[in-house]
């Protein structure tokens, strides 16, 4: 690792490429790696897996999605990760988040196979995606767990980490916030979550969301 990459603040990042939530967060803390000496490091976690405690919980249309379809994405991210390496977790990230939010597709074999071929992987990981056992189900469950025991079970995607009080990684659900800020205004929303996260004992600040995901901007 050179002296430069070792020398940046890193930002370990748990996603699930289905959340829109989780997407926005990611848009901005890429934002952030051009106004900020950050290093972003990307995780998988599990909306599927998360929500397996409380199926029965959920109403009949998230219930349905967690049982079939928030599995097919992540599913073939972590295969892809298995196969191709950590690297290739943010280009294919990016790919398919563009085309399961910014263009409006969802997470359909459309939108995942066109994400594979843009960033050069082979086509038959798609073939992952209904594999009911699935070869990587390990894999995906300890990335999963390693995220949301840092923050514990009531909170979804994203999950970051960042350095706190004496170095030691902090981690939080969020920031969610719409639409992904820019710039200077990404750049402050940075610097505010440093700022707590050096604080001892600090949990959280909430307010009820009144709009949804915006995605003007990407």
């Amino acid at each position: 690792m050179s002296e430069q990459t070792s020398a940046k603040t890193p930002v370990d990042f748990w996603f699930d490429p289905l959340c829109p939530w989780a997407w926005m967060t990611s848009r901005w803390v890429l934002e952030v790696e051009k106004v900020r000496d950050i290093e972003v490091r990307w995780h998988i976690m599990s909306l599927a897996v998360l929500n397996e405690p409380k199926l029965d919980e959920l109403n009949d249309h998230y219930r349905e999605m967690m049982s079939t379809s928030a599995w097919e994405p992540v599913r073939v991210v972590t295969a892809a990760w298995q196969k191709h390496g950590a690297d290739i977790l943010g280009p294919l990230y990016t790919a398919l988040g563009n085309r399961i939010h910014n263009d409006g597709q969802g997470p359909t074999r459309e939108a995942i196979a066109g994400a594979l071929d843009e960033v050069g992987l082979p086509a038959d990981l798609i073939d992952y995606a209904d594999q009911k056992d699935f070869e990587f189900d390990t894999e995906l469950r300890a990335s999963h767990k390693e995220g949301i025991d840092k923050v514990g079970q009531d909170v979804g995607t994203p999950v970051i980490a960042v350095p706190g009080a004496d170095g030691e990684q902090i981690a939080f659900f969020g920031p969610v916030v719409t639409p992904a800020p820019k710039g200077e205004d990404a750049a402050k929303l940075w610097d505010g979550t440093l700022l707590v996260a050096s604080v001892e004992g600090f949990y959280e600040l909430k307010r009820s969301r009144t709009k949804g995901p915006d995605f003007s901007n990407l």
